[in-house]
């Protein structure tokens, strides 16, 4: 739960795309886009959340915003269930626009510790409503009898949502 990763795409991986495949790309947040399954899903969030300098647009699929976290971290000790719990409803909007997909028959790991944290679907819902309670600009698909990172399921919504989380960019000219 820190931007250390994005971090690491922006120092390491991203210079290696440019100078291997002969691209250029962007600086521009709006023009930047984290998209992943699961856990990448929440990793795709923290990646915008904590690098927003670099990162504008998420797609996540049956998003891990649960407490998956560790080692432990007093600072977040809800790991990405403190996503829908407190960071979202308790810091400043941040320019994100975000695409959410779960399914109704995606994971649930009651695990040992029994700290009711650990439902992906309820906090894929839990999600969409503070995303919607402090004006984020968000969609969220709930697909019945989808599972976990259902690739049927992706086939069909995937062109959807990649078309909406570009909403609205127009591309700008670098400096």
């Amino acid at each position: 739960m820190n931007g250390d990763y994005a971090t690491y795409i922006e120092d390491e991986v991203l210079p290696r795309v440019e100078k291997n495949c002969g691209v250029k790309l962007t600086k521009d947040p709006d023009g930047r886009a984290a998209m992943g399954c699961s856990s990448g899903g929440s990793c795709a969030l923290i990646m915008a959340w904590f690098r927003n300098d670099l990162y504008h647009r998420v797609l996540t699929t049956s998003g891990t915003f649960v407490n998956q976290a560790w080692p432990f971290d007093p600072k977040y000790p809800d790991g990405a269930w403190g996503f829908h719990e407190t960071l979202i409803p308790k810091e400043p909007k941040k320019p994100i626009r975000l695409f959410i997909h779960a399914g109704d028959n995606d994971l649930l790991n009651p695990n040992i510790m029994r700290d009711n944290m650990h439902d992906w679907v309820e906090a894929n819902h839990r999600m969409a409503k503070v995303l919607k309670a402090k004006g984020y600009e968000y969609q969220y698909v709930f697909c019945q009898g989808s599972g976990h990172c259902d690739g049927k399921a992706q086939a069909q919504y995937l062109p959807h949502a990649i078309e909406w989380v570009w909403k609205g960019y127009g591309g700008k000219k670098e400096k």
